[in-house]
């Protein structure tokens, strides 16, 4: 018998229910996990209260560390006692054990702790995604970073750095700019919980000498957007890859145009690994990137299973400073 978080209908924290479950033998191309760490993503919270809606009854969750227990028919590359990581569906990953598709499995190298693996994948291969794919480099070195001390943000900032970028990083106290600093971000703006944004523009233009940035990687959503789409240069994109305070407002294609022939895209980690061998390199690429210091998993706490309710309150409530790890 094993347990897991579960709700029956979308709300606050308070409708995660911790539940037992009977397991079935992991199916053909399947394989059996006990999990060791999970991580915990704003994309359970969108599940949770029905912002991305999912078939009820659900247990949440996108990422998780663990070893493998047992091997479904077919299954092969996997070894009994292995330890591995997942960073998406089907979603699950709210329980002591689960069965997963063997092909969505990422083995963890041996100097990686179950609880980092918990706190980098995801962010980290969301990161790579905007770094990667999504960055205009060549738009001009200055990047605005909204939530800059989150789980993404923290890692974006640091690899942006790393690469060249100009970050000017977006937090909430005076507290988290330190830590943005510390990755390397080359000016934070301080907005407090609750308050407007309407003067980051015009900080962010005195910043780069009237011009804006090049590129805006906002997953706050409908607070910051106007913000957004303010801070940028002519030719600029705003990467909208979250939406914490919301969806985003609708706009017309027109709008953009009078703004300085403005870019938005909405990128989405899932399309950037579909594909097992792109999943699988783009890991790599982000393992390395933790072991030679380019990228660092920040652990903002870790909380037992059963109190995944809590995990989610502070997650919302944006006092946190990184990630959020479950244990089983």
């Amino acid at each position: 018998m094993s347990h897991r978080i579960q709700f029956t209908a979308p709300g606050g924290p308070e409708v995660l229910q911790w539940v037992q479950a009977d397991l079935p033998a992991p199916g053909p191309g399947e394989v059996r996990l006990r999990h060791t760490a999970i991580g915990v993503n704003y994309i359970d919270i969108y599940h949770r209260s029905g912002a991305y809606p999912v078939p009820l009854p659900a247990v949440p969750g996108f990422e998780a560390a663990g070893v493998v227990e047992a091997l479904g028919p077919g299954v092969t590359g996997l070894a009994v006692g292995q330890r591995v990581a997942y960073v998406n569906g089907p979603t699950g990953a709210y329980s002591e054990a689960r069965n997963h598709p063997a092909d969505r499995l990422v083995p963890l190298p041996a100097g990686l702790s179950d609880e980092v693996a918990a706190a980098l994948l995801f962010k980290g291969l969301t990161a790579h995604m905007l770094v990667r794919r999504v960055w205009r480099a060549g738009a001009g070195p200055w990047v605005l970073v909204h939530a800059a001390a989150g789980g993404v943000g923290l890692m974006l900032t640091r690899w942006l750095a790393r690469e060249g970028g100009r970050v000017i990083g977006v937090v909430g106290s005076e507290e988290k700019a330190t830590a943005v600093r510390a990755e390397g971000a080359e000016a934070v703006l301080v907005v407090p919980r609750g308050a407007a944004y309407d003067q980051v523009p015009t900080e962010v233009r005195r910043i780069t000498g009237g011009r804006g940035v090049g590129t805006v990687f906002d997953s706050i959503g409908c607070d910051t957007f106007d913000a957004s789409l303010g801070s940028l240069a002519p030719f600029g994109l705003l990467a909208s890859f979250g939406r914490s305070s919301g969806p985003l407002p609708m706009v017309d294609p027109a709008e953009l145009a009078k703004r300085g022939s403005l870019a938005l895209q909405r990128p989405s980690i899932f399309h950037h690994i579909a594909d097992p061998a792109a999943l699988r390199a783009a890991a790599a690429e982000v393992f390395a990137a933790q072991a030679q210091g380019i990228i660092r998993a920040h652990i903002h706490g870790t909380l037992p299973l059963r109190e995944a309710g809590r995990a989610h309150a502070l997650l919302e409530s944006r006092a946190t400073r990184g990630a959020l790890v479950l244990l089983p």
